[in-house]
């Protein structure tokens, strides 16, 4: 079946004095020259490109003919016309045809943010990253509730909506808050994003903004840094410890400094996967009564808690106002949806959605009304309810095989949830580990990549979730493997 084409975009000028086939010829010579029409390329036929540069077929003819002598076009009997293989230069020889594509910049452009990501893997390659495992994922629900909105509400999700997000989806939202986050919110408390890393975006440039000041953990997740960073925030780098952020830190540099929010992943935090504690979130919401500050709690993880009793959210203890609290699906369910919300105060919620609107307009109505049906039939809680058991089963047995294969040479505690382990060298360097094992065929991130200061440190992330039995025994193994002397 031939692909469909798109139609051929020529101009002419008809107030230059060139003739009409010498213009349509120089414009596709320098087509070809900047990369626009390629090597192989098929162009319009005569009749076809007549009409749309509006001449007539013995112009595009002429036209045709002259590329065709200078070698930049070849014309076949029963296959018109196409860009040659071969490019004609200035002395009228031959050479392979170089696609150019869009030069570069000549005026000066910001250095980007360095945020380290995974390369593209080879065959065989397995990632310890922190994502969910997408082969768990039910597609036929998905497809089905998808046909359902697109039959039902075409109209209204494929025009533009509401920029704080389908109303369905933050009702279906607000209930799941409110039952099993324990969270006293309504839809209307509630902005949908694209994910949670524009949800920080948003939060920093509306209810921050530039010159103002954040305490982050000092182990923690750098592409929040870098949304901060972008909104122009200073970033003040606060310890954790096996009970989570060191909150009597944070008050000494209170008492010196001026700090206008808190960045903080209290479930399992990111990455050390420790747990904040009872004592310390009381001082933490106290202390940000106390002092005005703003605390940004980020639940990324909240389905994932596998043994104990369930930890409640610092929102849900929050009597003064003083905590945004955000979450995704991109974690629980499936990161392509690209859908996370905030809960926010009035206020914040209306320069949120001011904020939204120049930044994205709205989100994908069509996709969130799709996972509000999801969210209603019960098929992204079932879905969390067994991924979460097959997760706890993976993580037992690759905590149990590293326990038992390394011998004592690296060491770490079984987190009570999440989807990774924070182990500990006991001798040698994680760097050279993660080198090792990459060429064995693992890849995982060491504790330098979640480092404000970036100083190397004897701790490495390594996810489970994404990987099956099997996987994750391989994984093990090439691991202990690689381990430095």
């Amino acid at each position: 079946m031939p692909r469909p084409r798109w139609e051929f975009a020529l101009s002419v000028d008809r107030a230059d004095r060139r003739p009409l086939f010498l213009q349509i010829a120089n414009g596709i010579a320098n087509g070809i020259t900047r990369g626009r029409l390629k090597p192989g390329d098929p162009l319009p036929g005569t009749r076809e490109l007549a009409r749309l540069a509006s001449v007539s077929r013995v112009t595009v003819l002429t036209a045709y003919e002259e590329l065709a002598a200078q070698g930049w076009i070849v014309v076949e009997r029963g296959r018109g016309a196409r860009v040659s293989a071969v490019m004609p230069d200035a002395s009228g020889s031959s050479r392979p045809a170089i696609v150019r594509g869009i030069p570069s910049a000549i005026y000066s452009v910001p250095d980007p943010p360095a945020i380290e990501r995974w390369p593209d893997p080879r065959p065989g390659m397995l990632l310890l990253n922190s994502w969910p495992d997408t082969r768990l994922i039910r597609t036929e629900p998905l497809a089905q509730a998808f046909r359902q909105v697109l039959r039902k509400s075409a109209r209204r999700v494929l025009a533009y909506g509401d920029p704080a997000g389908h109303p369905g989806l933050r009702s279906a939202v607000a209930n799941m808050l409110a039952t099993a986050r324990g969270l006293p919110v309504r839809g209307d408390d509630i902005v949908i994003t694209r994910g949670s890393q524009m949800a920080l975006t948003l939060i920093a440039r509306s209810a921050l903004g530039p010159g103002k000041t954040i305490a982050v953990e000092a182990l923690g997740y750098p592409h929040a840094w870098e949304s901060f960073r972008q909104a122009g925030l200073q970033l003040v780098p606060i310890p954790v410890d096996e009970e989570g952020l060191h909150v009597a830190t944070l008050e000494q540099r209170l008492a010196r400094q001026r700090i206008d929010a808190v960045y903080v992943t209290p479930h399992h935090q990111f990455p050390t996967t420790v747990t904040l504690s009872t004592a310390r979130r009381a001082r933490l919401l106290d202390l940000a009564r106390r002092r005005r500050m703003l605390i940004i709690e980020d639940d990324y993880d909240d389905a994932f808690h596998y043994e104990g009793p369930a930890v409640m959210p610092l929102a849900s203890l929050d009597a003064a106002g003083v905590v945004l609290y955000l979450g995704t699906f991109s974690k629980v369910f499936a990161p392509g949806l690209r859908i996370g919300f905030v809960v926010a105060p009035s206020d914040v919620r209306r320069r949120l959605i001011a904020h939204r609107q120049f930044l994205d307009i709205h989100g994908d109505l069509a996709i969130e009304q799709m996972l509000a049906v999801l969210l209603a039939d019960g098929e992204v809680q079932r879905h969390i309810r067994r991924v979460k058991r097959i997760y706890r089963t993976r993580r037992d047995l690759f905590a149990d095989l590293l326990a038992r294969q390394s011998r004592g040479r690296i060491d770490f505690t079984t987190p009570s949830g999440g989807v990774a382990l924070w182990v500990r060298l006991v001798s040698g360097s994680a760097e050279r580990w993660a080198e090792q094992s990459a060429a064995r065929g693992v890849r995982f991130f060491t504790a330098r990549t979640f480092a404000l200061d970036q100083r190397p440190r004897p701790y490495a992330r390594l996810g489970f979730a994404s990987l099956n039995e099997e996987e994750l025994r391989t994984a093990a193994h090439r691991l202990i493997a690689s381990l430095p002397e």
